[in-house]
This record gives structure tokens, sequence and C-alpha cells, in this order.
């Protein structure tokens, strides 16, 4: 019996890992490195230019600013200013995780180029399909999304929360394969 408990300890330890490996990069894309700025948000894209040029544009090293420990560039002295007048318009959704993935309730790295501006703030996504899945029900994405980050996501560690659902997921959750299979076919991925 000792040899048994032993074994399946081992597993579940080796599964733990694994995961835990598995997740070890999920927000590299997030907050990176470059430069002076260790916590480089956007990929040192001007979060100010995502509204008024309507696309990601770099910022520069020599104009930028640091907001609740994260560093923003940005194209002009104006754009700071801006960013500095009312930052919590600018500064992305959900802390630039994938907004589609807090939906539910993961936090994925989002890609600085795939985004959206939705009710005057910036909401960043993994990819094009994340895209496409949150606008294939948008009001049920965002409802979603808003009550996960403000009752259990916000301030918590990334890896801890994705692993957590990970292992307990949302009542909605849908497989990758399930999320294309309804957008192929023209359904809401949440209802």
């Amino acid at each position: 019996m000792h040899e048994r408990s032993w074994l399946v300890r081992s597993v579940a330890l080796c599964a733990f890992a694994a995961l835990f490996a598995l997740l070890a990069g999920c927000a590299s894309n997030r907050v990176i490195s470059d430069g002076p700025h260790h916590n480089l948000m956007l990929k040192g894209y001007d979060p100010v230019a995502y509204f008024t040029d309507g696309k990601p544009i770099p910022g520069k090293v020599d104009i930028a600013v640091q907001h609740d420990g994260l560093d923003y560039r940005f194209v002009s002295e104006e754009h700071r200013k801006m960013f500095l007048a009312d930052p919590e318009h600018y500064v992305p959704k959900y802390g630039g995780f994938c907004s589609q993935g807090i939906a539910y309730a993961v936090m994925f790295g989002g890609e600085a180029e795939k985004f959206q501006i939705i009710n005057n703030r910036l909401f960043i996504y993994g990819d094009q399909g994340a895209i496409d899945a949150w606008n294939s029900s948008p009001q049920r994405h965002l409802e979603y999304a808003e009550h996960y980050w403000n009752t259990e996501m916000k301030g918590m560690p990334y890896r801890l929360q994705t692993a957590k659902r990970f292992i307990f997921k949302v009542p909605h959750y849908k497989t990758g394969k399930e999320v294309r299979e309804r957008l192929a076919a023209g359904k809401p991925v949440l209802e």
C-alpha cells in the first residue's frame, strides 16, 4: 500500500511540474525587457497611438513613463502628457492579458498587434481567433471577463490563476475545437 501512495504522489508531482513548465511562458509576451525598460508593456508600442492613429506605433525609448510598475513608451511628448492626464483610459484592459482568455478566467499573454477599442478602452488579444471568438458574442464575453477579472483575477499571480483554471474550468468552458466549430457554423461562442 505504501508503494502505491508513493506512486500516486510521484505521478501527481510530475503532472504538476509539467503543467507549471507549460505555463511558465504563458505571459512572456505581455511584458518584455528592452533596453532600460524591464517591465515594458505593449512591446513598446505607444498606448495613446491605438486611440489617435488606430494602430500600434512604436514609442521612443527616451519618451517613457512608469505607471503601476510597468513601463510605457510614447511617440511624442504630447502622447506622454495625454497618458499622464488619464492613464486608466489608455492602459490595456485586464493588464494586457488576452481579453478572450480573461472571459475564461485564464491569463494568457496578449499580442500588442491584436487589439480592439471597445467602449473607448484598449482590449488586447492573443491572436485573430481570439478576436473572432470575442466578436461572436461580445456582450457575453465582456460580462464574463469583467466578472472574473474583478472577482478573482486582478492582482493574482498569472501562473497560479491559469493553473487553477486549467484544473477547475469555468462552467461555460469551450475547447479550442468547440470554439472553431461554433465560429464555422456562425454561432456565438458564448451564449
